[in-house]
């Protein structure tokens, strides 16, 4: 077993987003009263460019400040990236969260949420015992439940059918317990046998071979209802690999939402002044080192034999000793004009084949949430959290109090699903959806309860995203091992070195806000080193402890 820090911390140790490729404990890394490193004297208040002003971007900047670093962060759009929440017209408190809504109790995120003081409670999800009802309706027929023995038999045999395929094809129950106890030996060893057996199955090939789901229609149902946070069909092309990474570090269920909106993290970041910082003065912020506002998009990044320069849409041009670029990767093909020399030939042909999930919401303000009402005919609540095989997909319902207004996720869809609504407006999202819902729920009159004109977005149409997150296909291992890795740059040429990738699209488990997290750190590990920093001999980092690590080769 390799232990990737010494045990001092007596509370139970979280489960989430311990992956299985790369099991290393950035939440202890974080947290450790060492710090993650020092920076010889010299390089302090040197500029690094932090091209993306994400989740991924912020932890970024705001940990390489306090090493003593300048970052100077360039933002095409807004503060935030996916984590976006918007506010409804006239209603300022009231927040629509665009992309990332759900976060699992994972610590390394976690550390920057409670840092800042924010508030969360438990996430809505199908019969979750936070959600006080849910409706499965398919195939035009509803089943009312508020736990999973309500609904009938035949769902109860679809649970079943998943936890004996994960228990037989996938070493659910043994990995399951390596990871709580962060066993990584029994991690690493598990996963390095389970990767080259499961490389080129897909999701719904997983379901298909095993004897458990030998019906068509168990698996139809599955991929409606799925499990945790709802249907997975859309998901039914992708590797198989990626949904175990969900499914093995518990990113699936048990989500959190944070109050008030969960762009608060990446702008409390912006905005926070670190108690312990090297080189600063007390006070210092990122807002303070740039002025209040971050540089606007970027328009070309090239190599120099010294190092990076950076043109943005004003066409100022700075140049940079070190690079992290935490935006879309495929931004470097298409918005960013990029000089080769910026990634080896192997790492483009990664970021080429990068896969990318749709993604389109549609938000309501209602004047109360008016969903717990009783409907007098059957005693129920008058509509519950629904997961349908209709237009809208899944719909979530956010209750902050009887007296406070109510908000409504109307339609949550992916791929196909979501391409289907790209093309219309906000208002003619709402009609059709709500023309959907009527067949489920005849008597509601949702449009009356509506206060507020709705919002919505498609990520796949956003111009400096392209789609809602990257997801691997089936034989995307490799590709996805050179992208999650290159931080680790002593083997590259001299000119490859120095620029490096963080955020969603190159952590291995897709989809979460935490594996933005991770990757920044992984950044910022790669920075310090690049610029002759290194870590505490108490407190290792990721690449400290890479060899022992390091993601499987095939």
């Amino acid at each position: 077993m390799v232990s990737t820090q010494p045990d001092e911390h007596d509370q139970p140790k979280p489960t989430t987003v311990l992956c299985p490729d790369f099991p290393f404990a950035y939440d202890e890394w974080v947290r450790h009263p060492a710090g993650l490193g020092a920076l010889p004297d010299r390089r302090h208040g040197a500029e690094v460019a932090v091209i993306g002003g994400g989740i991924s971007g912020l932890v970024t900047a705001y940990e390489l400040m306090k090493l003593g670093l300048r970052p100077v962060v360039y933002e095409a759009d807004q503060l935030g990236g996916r984590m976006r929440s918007v506010a409804f017209e006239g209603h300022p408190e009231a927040k629509a969260e665009m992309g990332a809504m759900r976060f699992p109790p994972s610590a390394t995120l976690f550390h920057y949420v409670d840092k800042l003081g924010l508030k969360t409670k438990p996430f809505p999800n199908p019969l979750s015992p936070a959600t006080p009802s849910t409706v499965v309706n398919l195939r035009g027929v509803s089943h009312f439940a508020r736990t999973q023995d309500d609904l009938p038999e035949v769902y109860q045999q679809v649970s079943d059918a998943w936890a004996k395929a994960l228990h037989e094809k996938a070493d659910m129950s043994l990995m399951e317990d390596a990871i709580a106890r962060r066993d990584v030996g029994t991690i690493k060893a598990l996963w390095n046998h389970m990767v080259p057996e499961l490389d080129n199955q897909s999701f719904y090939g997983f379901l298909a071979s095993s004897a458990a789901f030998s019906s068509f229609e168990h698996r139809e149902i599955f991929g409606q209802v799925g499990f945790g946070c709802g249907g997975w069909d859309t998901d039914f092309t992708n590797s198989m690999l990626d949904i175990l990474r969900v499914v093995y570090t518990e990113a699936s269920d048990r989500h959190h939402r944070i109050l008030g909106g969960c762009q608060q993290v990446p702008e409390g970041l912006w905005e926070h002044q670190p108690e312990s910082l090297v080189h600063w003065p007390a006070g210092t912020s990122l807002a303070s080192l740039h002025g209040g506002a971050p540089r606007p998009a970027v328009v070309s990044i090239d190599r120099t034999p010294t190092g990076y320069v950076v043109e943005d849409a004003t066409g100022e041009v700075r140049e940079f000793p070190v690079a992290v670029y935490t935006a879309q990767s495929w931004n470097l093909l298409s918005r960013i004009k990029s000089d080769p020399a910026l990634l080896p030939q192997s790492l483009w042909t990664a970021v080429e084949r990068t896969h990318y999930m749709g993604s389109s919401k549609l938000f309501v303000l209602t004047d109360r949430p008016f969903w717990r009402d009783r409907d007098p005919k059957t005693g129920r609540d008058v509509m519950s959290m629904t997961l349908t095989d209709r237009l809208p997909r899944g719909v979530y319902l956010f209750d902050d109090g009887p007296d406070k207004p109510g908000v409504m996720c109307l339609s949550y869809t992916w791929n196909d699903d979501s391409l289907k609504v790209a093309t219309l407006t906000a208002e003619e999202r709402l009609d059709v959806i709500l023309a959907s819902l009527r067949q489920i729920y005849p008597d509601v009159d949702i449009r009356s309860h509506i206060i507020a004109p709705p919002v919505t977005i498609t990520w796949e149409t956003e111009p400096y995203f392209m789609g809602a997150f990257k997801s691997s296909l089936p034989g995307h291992y490799r590709y996805q091992r050179e992208l999650f890795t290159h931080f680790m740059q002593a083997e590259f040429a001299e000119e490859h070195r120095g620029f490096f990738m963080a955020g969603d699209d190159i952590s291995w488990v897709a989809g979460f806000a935490e594996n933005a997290v991770t990757t920044a750190l992984n950044a910022v590990w790669g920075v310090l080193n690049h610029l002759g920093g290194a870590t505490h001999p108490d407190n290792p980092g990721p690449g400290d402890l890479f060899d022992a690590l390091a993601p499987l080769k095939i």
